[in-house]
């Protein structure tokens, strides 16, 4: 396992981290994993109040790791909790101790702001009498150690996050299929927050379970471990969530080539960018998409229908090109039944305004576009995980 330094904390993480959104089957199970991330050499462990039973089974797994002459301590491990936003001090004082008893432990290494989605949620963060004043009560006396925040928001949004100055690190989407986010990660590395990706497994393009094509591109990596491989090219970025179910899928880590590379673990910098996969897809994807290819721009915003054309493009994108149709149906099933999670309405909204057509560079006919995207990918409605 690579380790490095998580900005402006200057915690030492594990280049992947252990989220705990998926190992919910059963406390044995939670604990069994846990013990199998640690053995791995993953020294942050990440849950949130909204993953259901998660707290609390990570307090159980801690207690089991942490007993007796156990070679493992405390201080070894990094805890992060994440909380809703609100504007109400008490409320937030009030989760902090619950989530500590649920853990087992007198402070978290990292309290998560969990989804800094909206305008509201960033007015909450700089009320000083409101939310706030809580998390700096906890970050004043030795409960909590680091503050980060995570999101979902517009990237506009998250760069004014940014620059509230009030955060150690973030936790955001960005990955080789979706490089949006690429001015927050480098305003982030400016002002020397640790960067934590989101997901890069599922989100990033469900890389578990690719399609044939994709396979075939990417190789001889697999595409996960393209994703990865990409990720961690860039010393910018600290760690990647791995939110293994169970302890077997944490056997991945043991074969993914580029932790077993021969060189000098103290340099983990020196992962090398996977060119010659990135050569091969965006040619693959030029000739494929041709003139029907939605560069990401984002010049078509806003939409009078609120239709989010850009992120509904990217994944007509990736399902023409790559065959990436069950990722694509994935997320498209969560417009209009995620909230703040993921904001916008799908394709079929579409008026035909023609509100959108003279902002696009490549003149793309965006309406027609749309409407083959959701015959693509329309189907059943999905929700959040723990939902």
């Amino acid at each position: 396992m690579y380790y490095r330094r998580f900005g402006k904390t200057n915690l030492h993480l594990s280049v992947f981290s252990l989220g705990t959104m998926r190992y919910l089957a059963s406390p044995e199970n939670a604990i069994a994993t846990v013990q199998a991330a640690v053995k791995r050499g993953i020294n942050h462990l990440e849950t949130a109040r909204g993953y259901g039973h998660s707290e609390e089974y990570l307090g159980q797994a801690l207690l089991e790791l942490l007993q007796g002459n156990s070679p493992v301590h405390r201080e070894q491990l990094y805890i992060t909790t994440k909380l809703p936003p609100t504007g109400n001090a008490k409320e937030v004082e009030r989760c902090i101790d619950e989530s500590l008893d649920r853990l087992k432990v007198n402070y978290l290494d990292g309290l998560t702001l969990h989804g800094i989605n909206t305008r509201q949620h960033l007015e909450w963060v700089l009320d000083a009498q409101g939310g706030m004043q809580g998390i700096n009560q906890a970050l004043r006396d030795g409960r909590v150690r680091h503050l980060g925040f995570s999101t979902h928001g517009s990237l506009d949004l998250i760069l004014a996050t940014l620059n509230t100055d009030l955060f150690e690190f973030i936790n955001l989407h960005y990955y080789y299929f979706f490089q949006r986010n690429a001015e927050a990660i480098a305003l982030a590395h400016q002002k020397d927050l640790g960067i934590f990706i989101i997901s890069p497994a599922d989100k990033g393009g469900k890389l578990h379970t690719p399609p044939e094509q994709l396979s075939q591109l990417c190789h001889p990596l697999t595409p996960l471990e393209f994703n990865y491989q990409f990720l961690l090219s860039d010393p910018r970025i600290t760690t990647l969530s791995f939110g293994a179910a169970n302890p077997e899928e944490l056997t991945l880590l043991d074969r993914l080539s580029l932790l077993n590379n021969p060189i000098d673990k103290n340099n983990s910098t020196a992962i090398p960018l996977p060119q010659e996969t990135i050569n091969s897809l965006e040619t693959h994807a030029t000739q494929v998409l041709g003139s029907e290819q939605c560069s990401q721009c984002y010049a078509c915003l806003p939409c009078p229908e609120t239709i989010h054309i850009p992120e509904i493009l990217r994944l007509r994108n990736l399902a023409v090109a790559y065959s990436m149709t069950d990722y694509g149906q994935y997320r498209y099933s969560m417009f209009e039944n995620a909230g703040h999670w993921f904001p916008g309405m799908k394709g079929n909204r579409c008026t035909d305004c023609g509100d959108c057509l003279p902002r696009c560079p490549e003149q793309l006919n965006i309406p027609a576009l749309l409407a083959d995207t959701h015959d693509r990918l329309k189907g059943k409605s999905g929700r959040r995980l723990w939902e």
